[in-house]
């Protein structure tokens, strides 16, 4: 069982900036593709960005590209995702996503995460 927590969200002016964190558990994260999803009420969770196990190949929504950044340090079991120009449509819960190897749902895009976080809010004021 990997324990997976999400940290860094609030409230934040249009043009902002957060960084958002998520910590797995366990000895083997190196080995997980990691992913960031989001979603609004009444909307279905969307694909934001992942990341491959040794981080050398990134994937990102249209939307946010330019914008955001997703990075992990596989020292701190970490994922990030740095959100820079932050933008209204941008408020949403935050979901962090792990997949096992052999997969390729997150790097798809696809909202099929093997363990997910709680969420973390993140809201964007005009």
């Amino acid at each position: 069982q990997v324990q997976v927590v999400e940290s860094g969200g609030g409230l934040v002016q249009a043009g902002g900036s957060l960084r958002l964190s998520c910590t797995a558990s366990g000895r083997t994260f190196s080995i997980y593709t990691m992913g960031w999803f989001r979603q609004s009420p009444g909307k279905e969770r969307q694909f934001v960005a992942a990341i491959t196990a040794p981080g050398t190949s990134t994937y990102n929504k249209d939307s946010v590209k330019g914008r955001f950044t997703i990075s992990r340090d596989n020292v701190k079991n970490t994922v990030y995702l740095q959100m820079n120009g932050l933008k209204p449509e941008d408020t949403a819960v935050y979901y962090c996503a792990v997949e096992s190897p052999g997969g390729s749902n997150l790097r798809r895009g696809v909202a099929m995460g093997d363990y997910w976080g709680q969420g973390t809010q993140v809201t964007v004021s005009s």
